[in-house]
């Protein structure tokens, strides 16, 4: 996203009179008519041009995402050819705009204001790929609970989140907006991010409507590039992509948001079969489809035809709101007297915007999120930050602590050394639109707040993020710069390695930048930056015990890392308190708990990589990794991951014994019981993530070597231990099949639990006629 400055608002209060006040008219005090009732009367007095402008979504021009801006929206508000407007932040301004609305349009419906709140507002979470690495759900759902108080207490009533795509392949810049490679995983925290937004009640001021992406498929495009082709089976669209698009849907989320790319050949934004056969016909959904942005003309360069033929493809597809593209705006009357789209299909979708606008009680209130006392007293909180502080030290993942190297002593010296380690603007991640950049903690501020007095904490950049200072600024865009250092790199690792021979121990802060990872941040090379690499080499050959501190939004390929470096946390970007959550980990006060939702390659040339793939006719078969001729592997890498799903180290030790399964034998109205004794065998009170996977060993098609079909996080004191129980229902055993039936087939079932994805202890039962 880019700042810039707010020369539309001030057209848009230009066209309004402000001598509107919130006594004169601000809530209908009348007895509104029953959704159904109400929503019909009022299209029956709407104009061809106002039905027509209820599906136009511009952009105030506060931000924006691509090439294309909106124009003359102060006057198309007015004459109520505006649905909705994003990308306007403060209670103050978006009251102001919604007035255009509520007096000076002949129809006085009010608008929708949207924006990318998509982890936290000001008070900002991890990364999603982050949130999803606390394996905790009620975090999760609290994390979206609070993004949308403080959103909607700035004027926001629709967040384009949550974004749900499966991907696998970590070239992909926007991995970090997602929740890894599991579907069964992502569709959990689907259904939290939703009922987070959007509560039990989406007439409560602190609830806002909730809008799942990108749909569908978009994680998983050729050469993992942003916006690129996405060509896939249908039966695998089910198996491994739909569901958490799915779970969203069952969770009542209110609207769907269509992906840039593709689907059997035909773009999301038009197709059909996506949007009409598949969203509303098999899985029942009942909300608005928005396009993203540009999605519409972007079909041009698809090939599919000129703007209108494009728009009427969008409407005939089932799109109802066209975000920027300003087809539906400029096209579809003709497109109507040309009988290429109908009245009845216009009706539909202004239906369907009307309905959420009148669930979010803006018919009764339009300016009921437009409290500026609410802005100011539950926004940015010392109670949120608290809690977003809380749960990224969930969100960190230790990979490795070679000789219990952490947690540090907060007596000792400590060498911070690093391009991340006092780069504040850069701690919430990408997509982190709201954020206030200056109040953001970081790792070197946090480090020096949790250690207190007692710790003598160093600090030199060390090095720039790249070689490359046109590269650099490629992944510093958006305010989240990192200020480069104009000394030439010699400069910096003099001072670096000075200050790291006066230290007890150095943390070096290394990685990614924020706008490394996120929308069109696709990367050919998954490695740290050489002249970090070539930091860090320098600070392992003075003999002290390095720790790295690991920034990134997406799996990297850290094996010369792992080798040669005694501790490694790997911190995504956590957030506004993201160093202080870091500094907590990093000396003990939390024990790390997180877990991976994405698998971390050896080699780039082994992704796309994910844990629950299939058996190929010639498999690998010795464990070692080792090169057989005629059987599938490389011949310059091994086929495992450096670091698998699910894996995550704990400051103490966890041990899983007397693995049990209540009957061998289970019929399709039967459950079994699996069941593990976990015990906390170290010396810390930790967190651990049991685990759960299942094997279909024989299937009328060919099945993953194992999926995740369940997991407990369970607190453990030290000492003690835990018997952890599992139900397996026949519904943890059904696929679709090639048909495209949901079923369960008899057969030899394995069943795995432990600590991730490569979990050894097993059972195994059998599914009965």
């Amino acid at each position: 996203m880019m700042m810039n400055t707010t020369r539309l608002l001030v057209l848009l209060l230009s066209v309004s009179c402000i001598g509107y006040s919130q006594k004169k008219g601000a809530k209908n005090t009348a007895k509104i008519k029953p959704k159904a009732e109400f929503v019909a009367d009022l299209i029956s007095q709407m104009t061809l041009d106002e039905k027509i402008g209820q599906l136009n979504l511009p952009t105030s021009g506060d931000i924006t995402t691509g090439a294309s801006s909106s124009t003359n929206v102060g006057k198309n508000i007015e004459e109520g050819k505006v649905g909705g407007l994003f990308n306007i932040k403060s209670a103050k301004k978006i009251r102001e705009v919604q007035k255009i609305a509520v007096e000076k349009s002949r129809l006085k419906i009010p608008l929708l204001f949207g924006m990318d709140v998509i982890h936290g507002y000001e008070s900002t979470f991890p990364i999603p790929l982050g949130l999803s690495s606390t394996w905790d759900m009620e975090l999760i759902k609290r994390s979206a609970q609070i993004a949308a108080q403080e959103a909607s207490a700035d004027g926001i009533n629709w967040t384009f989140s949550p974004m749900v795509d499966v991907s696998r392949d970590a070239r992909w810049g926007r991995v970090s907006e997602g929740s890894g490679e599991d579907p069964y995983l992502g569709s959990l925290i689907a259904e939290a991010m939703v009922k987070g937004y959007q509560g039990d009640d989406l007439t409560k001021n602190n609830t806002i409507l909730a809008c799942v992406k990108h749909f569908a498929l978009y994680g998983a495009p050729e050469a993992g590039r942003d916006y690129n082709t996405v060509d896939m089976s249908k039966i695998r669209m089910y198996n491994e992509y739909f569901a958490p698009y799915k779970a969203a849907i069952d969770a009542g989320v209110g609207s769907v948001m269509a992906s840039f790319n593709e689907v059997d050949g035909v773009p999301a934004t038009g197709n059909k079969w996506l949007m009409t056969d598949v969203l509303r016909k098999q899985w029942g959904f009942k909300g608005f489809v928005v396009t993203d942005f540009t999605g519409i003309p972007e079909m041009i360069d698809h090939g599919m035809g000129d703007l209108q033929t494009v728009s009427a493809l969008a409407l005939n597809a089932g799109v109802e709101m066209d975000m920027v593209g300003e087809g539906f705006l400029k096209t579809l009357k003709k497109s109507v007297d040309e009988k290429k789209v109908t009245i009845a299909q216009i009706d539909n979708a202004v239906r369907l915007m009307l309905e959420a606008k009148y669930d979010l009680g803006l018919f009764h209130d339009p300016y009921k999120y437009c409290d500026e006392k609410r802005a100011k007293n539950e926004i940015f909180t010392t109670a949120n930050r608290n809690e977003a502080r809380t749960t990224a030290a969930q969100s960190l993942v230790l990979l490795k602590n070679q000789g219990q190297l952490l947690p540090l002593k907060k007596s000792s010296t400590i060498a911070l050394i690093g391009p991340l380690a006092d780069a504040k603007e850069n701690m919430s991640g990408t997509w982190s639109v709201a954020t206030r950049f200056e109040k953001s903690i970081s790792l070197l501020s946090g480090m020096q707040t949790v250690a207190g007095k007692n710790a003598n904490i160093l600090y030199a950049k060390g090095s720039n993020l790249e070689y490359d200072a046109a590269l650099e600024e490629k992944a510093t865009m958006f305010g989240k710069t990192l200020h480069r250092d104009h000394r030439t790199d010699k400069e910096l690792l003099d001072e670096a390695l000075k200050i790291a021979n006066q230290s007890d121990v150095i943390v070096a802060a290394l990685g990614e930048s924020a706008e490394y990872s996120g929308e069109s941040s696709s990367r050919t090379n998954l490695e740290i930056p050489q002249v970090q690499k070539d930091l860090l080499a320098a600070l392992l050959k003075t003999g002290k015990p390095v720790v790295l501190v690991l920034f990134n939004g997406r799996p990297l390929v850290l094996v010369d890392e792992n080798e040669k470096v005694p501790a490694i946390l790997n911190a995504w970007f956590a957030g506004s308190e993201a160093g202080l959550a870091i500094a907590d980990v990093l000396f003990g006060d939390v024990n790390p708990s997180g877990k991976l939702t994405a698998t971390f390659p050896r080699s780039i040339g082994q992704v796309p990589i994910y844990y629950n793939a299939k058996n190929t006719g010639r498999p690998l078969m010795n464990k070692e990794g080792k090169f057989e001729k005629f059987r599938s592997n490389y011949i310059d890498e091994r086929n495992e991951p450096l670091f698998a799903f699910g894996y995550g180290l704990s400051y103490t030790t966890f041990n899983y014994s007397n693995l049990a399964i209540s009957s061998t034998k289970m019929k399709a109205n039967e459950t079994v019981k699996v069941s593990v004794d976990v015990t906390n065998t170290g010396n810390y009170d930790g967190k651990e993530v049991v685990q759960l996977y299942i094997r279909d060993m024989v299937g009328s098609v060919t099945r993953p070597v194992r999926e995740l079909k369940d997991f407990k996080k369970i607190s453990l004191k030290k000492g003690e231990k835990q018997t952890v129980t599992f139900e397996i229902s026949i519904e943890k055993l059904k696929f679709y099949n090639s048909d495209l039936d949901f079923v369960a087939e008899p057969g030899l079932f394995e069943v795995f639990v432990g600590t991730d994805s490569n979990a050894e202890n097993k059972v195994s039962f059998e599914l009965v006629d």
